[in-house]
Order: C-alpha cells, then sequence, then structure tokens
C-alpha cells in the first residue's frame, strides 16, 4: 500500500497552469512545485508572468513560461508545444485563466460576453484538447478546471451581475464531466474546484463594498484564505485522487451549504 508521503509526491511530474502568474493562479502552481512538480506557467502580460517566475526560480523550483491568449487556438499549441520542449511532457494541466465583466443581464454588452466565455469557457476546451491529446499519447495526466461559485448557484441581491462569468464557469462544470467520461478509460483524470469569495485583482473591488455583507452569509463566516486551495489542487492532481474523476470540490467556507 502507497504511503501518505508517496500519494502526495509530484517529484518527477510536470504541470502546465494557465493564468499562473498572480493570484490564486501562482498559489496553485506554487503548490505543485512545493510537491516537487516542474512547472510551465502562462500569462497574458510579461510584466505578470517574468516577476513569478523569478521568485519561484530564487525558490528552487524547477519553472518555465510563455506569453498566451487562452482563447487563441493558435497561442494555445504554441504554448503547449513550448511547454512539451522544456519540460518533456505535460502530466498536469491546470486550467485558471479567468476574466469577468458585472452587468445586468439586460444590459450586458455581447462583446463583453463573448470575451468572457471565450477566456473562461473556450481557452479550458482549448488547452484541454490541445493538451489531452499528449496526455493520451502518453497513457495518461490530470486535469484541474478551476470552476467557481457562480456556476453552481445564482446571485439574487448581490450587488453585481455577472452572467456571462456565471455561464462560463457552469460551462466548465459540463465540460469536466463530460471529458472525464470520455478519458477516464484512457488514464486521464478530468476534475474542477469551485472556490467561493476569495481576495484577488478578480475580486478586490467587490469585497471592498460587500464583504462584510458576505461574510455574515458563510458558515465559516470569511472569505478564503492565501493557501486554501493550493493543497485541493495538489491532492486532485496527484495519485491520492487516483480514484476520483468528473467530480467538482466546492472551497467556499460552505456559502453554498446554506
Amino acid at each position: 500500500m502507497p504511503t501518505l508521503d508517496s500519494l502526495f509526491d509530484l517529484r518527477g511530474k510536470t504541470a502546465l497552469i494557465t493564468g499562473g502568474s498572480r493570484g490564486l493562479g501562482a498559489e496553485m502552481a506554487e503548490g505543485l512545485a512545493e510537491a516537487g512538480a516542474s512547472l510551465f506557467l502562462l500569462a497574458r502580460r510579461a510584466q505578470w508572468l517574468e516577476p513569478t517566475l523569478a521568485a519561484f526560480r530564487e525558490q528552487g523550483f524547477v519553472c518555465h513560461g510563455t506569453l498566451c491568449d487562452v482563447s487563441d487556438a493558435d497561442q494555445v499549441e504554441a504554448a503547449v508545444r513550448a511547454a512539451d520542449e522544456k519540460l518533456g511532457r505535460i502530466d498536469i494541466l491546470v486550467n485558471n485563466a479567468g476574466v469577468t465583466w458585472g452587468a445586468p443581464p439586460e444590459e450586458m454588452p455581447l462583446d463583453k460576453w463573448r470575451q468572457v466565455v471565450d477566456v473562461n469557457l473556450t481557452g479550458t476546451w482549448l488547452f484541454s484538447q490541445c493538451v489531452g491529446r499528449r496526455m493520451l499519447a502518453q497513457g495518461g495526466g490530470s486535469i484541474v478546471n478551476v470552476a467557481s461559485i457562480a456556476g453552481l448557484v445564482g446571485s439574487v441581491g448581490a450587488e453585481m451581475s455577472i452572467p456571462a462569468y456565471a455561464a462560463s464557469k457552469a460551462g466548465v462544470l459540463g465540460l469536466t464531466r463530460e471529458l472525464a467520461a470520455r478519458w477516464g478509460r484512457r488514464g486521464i483524470r478530468v476534475n474542477a474546484v469551485a472556490p467561493g469569495f476569495f481576495p484577488s485583482r478578480m475580486t478586490e473591488k467587490l469585497l471592498e463594498r460587500m464583504q462584510p455583507q458576505y461574510e455574515a452569509q458563510v458558515p465559516l463566516g470569511r472569505v478564503g484564505r492565501a493557501g486554501e486551495l493550493k493543497g485541493v489542487v495538489v491532492f486532485l492532481a496527484s495519485e491520492a485522487a487516483s480514484y476520483i474523476t468528473g467530480q467538482t470540490i466546492v472551497v467556499d467556507g460552505g456559502a453554498t451549504a446554506v
């Protein structure tokens, strides 16, 4: 029987993380590296990517990266080829890149709808397909999609309406289940993480206005803290979750339980 340490050991594994240069994506990447994985990070801007690569290398992590618009199929293919060249293979894919736009449903601009869906859902699809082909050829791998509780529940009474974000994250959950069903017998596990509110660039303005109100509705009485996502991602990527696929782990302090 494997030991607990060996179940969570990612030494010798490689991981590609979209949106991995800062915020929650950088936290997830750091957790994978701390468990032993070599990293390839993707970001939209060099000013976000380069400092994170330097910081991770200073910590002794094997870390590479490149710029990529996850909604552009040609850029996705180029980024995956670059990861292949640097790492030799891709064992773990974390689809984390995401954007949002707030507007009432009756006022949502079509171009903003398309932008959010293209990044959050189509980007997840493009990377899953491109990396999935390689995982099928090598005999397996683990994909972790970052969804949101916005894909599970509506926002009655919330200050901001996010119809495109909610739809895209619900789509990520459906895609997770479908890929898990199709690829499970071919060695690929596909799971999702659905965070609640965590401090990030995406949520900072909203939390400035409504954090106390939100926390009053959460059983644990607070928003998420730094470090509370990295363990979940390492778990799903590792052999500790070897019999788990097609599932969503909700990390929201109990918000969707009430």
